[in-house]
């Protein structure tokens, strides 16, 4: 049987932010498991990062980088180029946001919604791509190859739903989900198109992945209010976006540039 080249991954070198996340690790484990050699960034390792490098010592490299800072970005980038070569693609996966169970002031009305709130998730979830598609970017750009994805969401394309946490109005709190995450993940679509249009000579594709909710031991609530609204009836399983990322790593999405994405189980199709 001819071997299918279309969707090999194997012969790529990945580096993945917030690779200790939730998603990371899934994104490193589709990757490494497929055979391409993956270095995973982020602030410290998380137990599975640890695992996938005992696990693959010599396809799996976990570097600690902050997002936000050039300097510690340029020296991962050192660090990887003397270990494996320039990655040939780059997954911008890190970001925050104000969870749930943030002071009040995080989760209160827009109009009192903190500064410094704003500017931690604008710095890493808009600033930490930008910075890093800067080093890794244009380090690809100059090797003349790569594949960019950058890992947006359904609330930088639409608006949050927050009919969603009256749940949380009933019991008589104040809550409303925040604006800076929207923001950022709004401005993390328009940086795609940018960049894709920038490199396109230069042999670098950049996409953009808007995903949705997945399930990571929400309150019931929560579920039934966001599994109400979704067209497929429920939030994604963890791994469920591996297929995308795999998709816009490999050849087989090698005419795609400047696009979003969207796997969302119909979210913004209503």
């Amino acid at each position: 049987m001819t071997k299918d080249i279309l969707f090999d991954v194997s012969r790529e070198i990945v580096l993945i932010t917030g690779a200790s996340g939730q998603l990371g690790n899934e994104y490193a484990s589709a990757f490494v498991e497929r055979g391409a050699k993956v270095i995973g960034l982020d602030i410290r390792p998380s137990p599975k990062s640890e695992a996938l490098s005992a696990q693959y010592p010599e396809n799996y490299l976990f570097l600690a980088a902050d997002v936000t800072a050039k300097t510690s970005l340029q020296q991962a980038l050192d660090a990887i180029v003397s270990k494996t070569g320039i990655p040939t693609v780059l997954i911008n996966n890190a970001a925050i946001d104000s969870p749930p169970s943030a002071p009040p002031e995080e989760n209160g009305p827009f109009e009192d919604y903190p500064e410094a709130s704003w500017d931690k998730v604008i710095n890493v979830n808009l600033k930490g791509v930008y910075l890093c598609c800067q080093v890794f970017g244009g380090a690809m750009a100059k090797a003349g190859k790569g594949s960019i994805i950058n890992v947006a969401s359904i609330y930088g394309v639409v608006s949050p739903d927050q009919s969603l946490y009256e749940y949380r109005r009933k019991r008589g709190e104040v809550f409303f989900k925040p604006v800076a995450y929207s923001a950022s993940k709004s401005g993390i679509l328009n940086m795609t198109r940018y960049l894709a249009v920038y490199w396109a000579k230069q042999g670098v594709r950049v996409n953009s992945l808007t995903i949705a909710g997945v399930f990571n031991n929400q309150e019931q609530a929560f579920l039934d209010a966001y599994c109400g609204r979704v067209p497929a009836g429920r939030m994604a399983n963890s791994n469920e976006y591996n297929g995308s990322v795999l998709f816009l790593a490999s050849e087989a999405s090698r005419y795609m540039n400047g696009a979003n994405l969207i796997v969302d189980g119909g979210w913004t199709a209503i």
